[in-house]
């Protein structure tokens, strides 16, 4: 287990953090076979109570304390999914520089089985390694960043993208996400600018060493684009289009209905307290949810895909 305590006031607190840990991730790796739940060792006081502890072993990310202490341990799922303020770190994410790179293989082009995974991986990881106060826009902008820079965290966005993704003239969003140190915009050399798109270097010390390879990579990113940008989600609020992106790449293989805990989907669509309600309400009317309910004993969010999102998700996340 790695934690971290670094004072509060700057930017460069949160990259430095992340980075330090995820620096302790790669060094200090375990064998599957030796990883446990450091959680249950110690009590399970890290959390409210809950069903036993049960589940892979997972690497988890936690921030407490208004970001003063930042911990990355491993954890049965049960526990991670009962910890506050916590995301799962994509395995994909914690490829250790010291070994040699396998031998590069030709491979099918399409998104495959595991797009679905790496978009659910990515949007847990930024839900706990951006500030609370980033707003959905910016984590839809944070997700594409993510999944299509380089090895060394460089991107560059073509002004086509950025107006598929309609953000082409929306320069808050790129400011919001250096204000908290995430990335840097760099500049274009190619006259005149505004045919250059963006180009970009993440600070995210915790992205820079994804796996698989960036096409793969890329293909989980246009199909998170494609949905977000299909009829049904397209003309809805950010928050309401990260929901339903979120929803869908939380879905099991071959299936249209999925239960979440409410505050784990409230934190990806990054949702405001009171607000979960009406972004599941306004899928709904959209047709992007079929239907939804709110189980208060086990605190969880039961829903089915609906129909105008169905077609969509089968060709965009699953193949």
């Amino acid at each position: 287990m790695a934690s971290r305590r670094l004072p509060l006031g700057t930017a460069a607190v949160r990259p430095a953090v992340v980075g330090h840990l995820a620096a302790h991730a790669r060094s200090d790796a375990l064998p599957a076979h030796l990883r446990t739940c450091q959680c249950h060792a110690r009590g399970c006081h890290w959390h409210p109570r809950h069903r036993g502890c049960s589940g892979a072993i997972l690497l988890v990310l936690t921030c407490e304390r208004g970001g003063r202490l930042w911990r990355l341990t491993d954890a049965c799922t049960a526990c991670a999914r009962a910890t506050a303020h916590s995301a799962i770190v994509p395995e994909t994410a914690l490829t250790a520089s010291s070994q040699p790179a396998p031998p590069r293989r030709r491979r099918k082009r399409g998104h495959g089985p595991g797009a679905a995974v790496r978009v659910r991986e990515m949007l847990s990881y930024l839900a706990a390694a951006l500030p609370a106060e980033v707003g959905a826009a910016a984590r839809l902008l944070a997700l594409q960043c993510a999944l299509r820079a380089t090895a060394s965290g460089q991107l560059r966005l073509p002004t086509g993208l950025l107006r598929a993704m309609r953000m082409d003239q929306q320069s808050s969003l790129w400011r919001e996400l250096e204000q908290t140190g995430w990335l840097i915009r760099l500049p274009t050399s190619t006259p005149p600018a505004s045919h250059c798109g963006v180009a970009a270097q993440l600070l995210d010390a915790a992205v820079l060493a994804q796996a698989p390879g960036r096409q793969l990579r890329a293909h989980a990113a246009d199909g998170a684009l494609r949905m977000t940008s299909c009829s049904a989600l397209r003309s809805l609020p950010a928050s309401d289009q990260l929901g339903g992106l979120a929803l869908a790449a939380h879905l099991s293989p071959g299936n249209i209905q999925g239960v979440i805990e409410a505050d784990q989907i409230g934190r990806l669509c990054a949702a405001a307290p009171g607000t979960l309600a009406d972004t599941l309400d306004r899928l709904v009317a959209a047709r992007a949810v079929d239907w939804w309910s709110y189980d208060p004993g086990a605190e969880d969010i039961t829903w089915a895909l609906g129909p105008a999102l169905v077609k969509q998700y089968a060709n965009a996340l699953t193949g």
